[in-house]
């Protein structure tokens, strides 16, 4: 079982500090990975502690990169106030920010649950810094993810087969619209929020990762 280094600690945000947590190893060498993982709506309860946030964070620190999470501007400890999707774009590039200044060799992925994904991944196709990107429900029935079909960037989309605010339909759609490298993953029976579903969740960004990856070395319950 791999150690982990927890620190909690505040982003410098364009409205106020943002609360964030960094996992990290305490093994020495270089990073190969940084991962960023967005939290869900704030307004419905969304934060870092998100389940499927918390789930993606730790398969990716199991891979052996340091993952940052962070609560959007009025959720949590997060100063300022919610924007609907606008002003939390600029908390993603904070945390970008930070990422690339701490781990300046590192590639970064950008993952995003939810609404975390429709903002997330809309900054990580445009930032030059975030490599890859990981959308886990996406909220396609009433967002706009038209950017996704110019974003040519590696793209693993997981979504629910009956994820009430995505459906499969639709997710398939835009996939076919969307610029490759891409992949879908349907969890079948799994709703928005991927209950009792999680471990299938990690199965589908472990497998993507390794594939893409095969340096990376998974260890046992790190997290």
């Amino acid at each position: 079982m791999a150690e982990i280094f927890h620190r909690r600690f505040f982003l410098k945000g364009a409205t106020g500090r943002l609360e964030a947590t960094l996992w990290t190893r305490p093994e020495s060498g270089t990073t190969k990975l940084a991962a960023v993982v967005c939290h869900p709506h704030p307004l419905y309860g969304g934060t870092l502690h998100n389940k499927v946030v918390y789930q993606v964070a730790k398969t990716l620190h199991r891979l052996g990169a340091p993952v940052l999470r962070f609560n959007f501007r009025g959720a949590g400890m997060s100063e300022g106030q919610h924007d609907d999707g606008r002003g939390e774009q600029d908390d993603v590039r904070a945390a970008i920010d930070f990422l690339a200044e701490t781990f300046s060799d590192a590639p970064i992925l950008l993952a995003g649950f939810s609404f975390g994904a429709s903002v997330g991944l809309s900054v990580g196709c445009r930032d030059k810094r975030v490599a890859e990107l990981v959308g886990l429900g996406l909220p396609v029935d009433d967002s706009d993810l038209s950017f996704l079909k110019k974003c040519g960037k590696p793209k693993l989309i997981v979504q629910g087969g009956q994820d009430q605010y995505g459906s499969a339909e639709k997710i398939r759609k835009l996939l076919e619209e969307m610029a490759e490298p891409k992949r879908l993953v349907i969890v079948e029976g799994a709703d928005h929020f991927f209950a009792g579903k999680l471990e299938q969740v990690e199965e589908a960004v472990l497998d993507w990762m390794k594939e893409r990856h095969p340096d990376l070395e998974t260890t046992r319950g790190a997290a």
